[in-house]
């Protein structure tokens, strides 16, 4: 895929300071001094789900979708896709995305390192829940039917590999969707499901039988202490993110407080999440967040982070981080 190189430039003139003399024509008129042109607001895009989750500081101050802001003084504007194809079909409108990881990887193949992986968002959103089962490790899933979605896809790779790392052996039915799955647990006496956040916090509201009984984020760590369990990521154009890095690092300063918001305020973050659709109500918000596990993670700690788990993907299936095994030129510094 080929993307048009973003760059926006700071207009400014030097201001010469120096001995005054007896030539008038020395001394610069009101009319020369020019102000630098006010930077262009970052566009960025995000998925209508966890890896907005986030951004809860952003709305929560008042700006609102597809809108500059702040109103007074716009450096930003954010537009929310209800899936990742339509933000692929509309890259080149955008400076940064907030994007699965796997989907970063592959763009970063495509477009020969122009799209760079700059903070990872969120961690593992998925978990085992159980309806009339005794489930306290993955030990308790051998020969158990389970329920899952994402059949090809990231899904399915994580929940193998830590069934495979465990040595498990179980039965996975995977169905189309995860309000297919949760229906079926919901109308079922008993049974076993992975599901992500925040369908964990609206099925066991809707059914108390139903428990959350594995966090995968935590099962991957005590499987693969190198890497996390990793979803999304902020991914950014190179050459935009090089030739505008001051604009583009305080950008990421005001991403990592509006992350550290929405741990710290979950009700106040609730609310904002609501707003963008993510949740039917800011009380199912704020009771997912913590299951969401919605981080900032950047600099030198991105490429540990992710790389072990993208390295899992690749030898699942290639084709779900481009076909290659990402390298360096993945990670903005």
């Amino acid at each position: 895929m080929s993307i048009r190189k973003f760059a926006s430039a700071l207009v400014g003139v030097a201001l010469l300071a120096g001995c005054a003399t007896s030539n008038p024509a020395s001394t610069p008129t009101p009319s020369a001094v020019e102000t630098p042109a006010a930077a262009a607001p970052i566009q960025v895009a995000s998925l209508k789900g966890p890896t907005s989750m986030g951004l809860s500081k952003f709305f929560a101050d008042g700006c609102t979708a597809d809108t500059p802001c702040p109103a007074e003084s716009p450096k930003y504007q954010f537009s929310v896709f209800g899936t990742a194809d339509e933000i692929v079909s509309k890259l080149d409108s955008f400076q940064a995305v907030l994007i699965p990881a796997n989907l970063a990887a592959v763009l970063n193949k495509k477009t020969e390192g122009a799209v760079q992986v700059a903070a990872i968002n969120t961690l593992g959103v998925l978990h085992v829940v159980a309806k009339g089962e005794k489930v306290a490790s993955f030990a308790d899933l051998e020969g158990k039917t389970i329920y899952s979605t994402g059949k090809g896809t990231t899904p399915q790779y994580v929940f193998e590999h830590l069934l495979s790392a465990n040595k498990v052996k179980a039965k996975v039915e995977y169905l189309s969707e995860a309000t297919e799955v949760a229906a079926k647990l919901t109308a079922a006496d008993k049974g076993i499901a992975v599901l992500p956040e925040p369908y964990v916090t609206v099925v066991t509201a809707k059914d108390p039988s139903i428990k959350s009984v594995l966090d995968l984020s935590e099962e991957w760590s005590k499987v693969d202490s190198g890497s996390q369990l990793v979803t999304g990521v902020l991914a950014v154009k190179k050459a935009w993110a090089d030739a505008n890095r001051a604009q583009f690092e305080e950008f990421l300063n005001a991403y990592g407080e509006s992350v550290q918001f929405t741990n710290q305020q979950p009700e106040a973050a609730g609310e904002a999440i609501t707003a963008l659709g993510i949740t039917p109500s800011a009380q199912v918000a704020a009771k997912a967040i913590p299951g969401a596990h919605i981080v900032f993670i950047s600099g030198d700690e991105v490429e540990p982070a992710l790389g072990g788990y993208l390295q899992v993907l690749f030898a699942a299936d290639p084709k779900s981080v481009g076909g290659a095994e990402p390298g360096a030129d993945l990670y903005w510094k």
